[in-house]
């Protein structure tokens, strides 16, 4: 699957059952409709914060161009979730799923939560996660 950002292939990567697409030059990562869902789990923090709910927010006009989704290349919606700053990602118009630029996982987690350290579980979690990829491509 290509990158919307820098249209670059990006790898695969797994860790606890959890499959990310990950591109290693923009570090941007892909989430399917079910895999941020099950990220939140695995940290215990899907209580209240699924996908369901990120992609119905309001929808803003865009600040940067809009990009396609890695699955059915459709533009997708920009929206602005989080308190101040606000992060801007993309979602597929079609419920594919969702485009985070490099560090607007752990923006975005630790926002919804305001809990000191939220991010830093799913930073952890990325490295694992492409430190486990590594390994097996040794």
């Amino acid at each position: 699957m290509k990158c919307p950002v820098c249209r670059e292939l990006m790898i695969v990567v797994e860790h606890a059952d959890i499959e990310l697409d990950y591109c290693v030059h923009c570090k941007g990562v892909w989430f399917d409709a079910t895999e941020l869902d099950l990220l939140l789990r695995s940290l215990d923090l899907a209580e209240g914060h699924d996908l369901a709910s990120l992609m119905k927010l309001p929808k803003r006009p865009p600040a940067e161009a809009p990009r396609r989704c890695p699955r059915c290349r459709k533009k997708m919606h920009k929206m602005m979730i989080g308190r101040e700053p606000e992060v801007m990602i993309d979602s597929c118009v079609r419920g594919h799923g969702l485009w985070f630029d490099g560090g607007e996982v752990e923006q975005v987690i630790q926002q919804l939560l305001d809990e000191p350290g939220a991010g830093g579980r799913v930073v952890s979690f990325l490295g694992k996660t492409l430190k486990s990829h590594s390994a097996k491509q040794e």
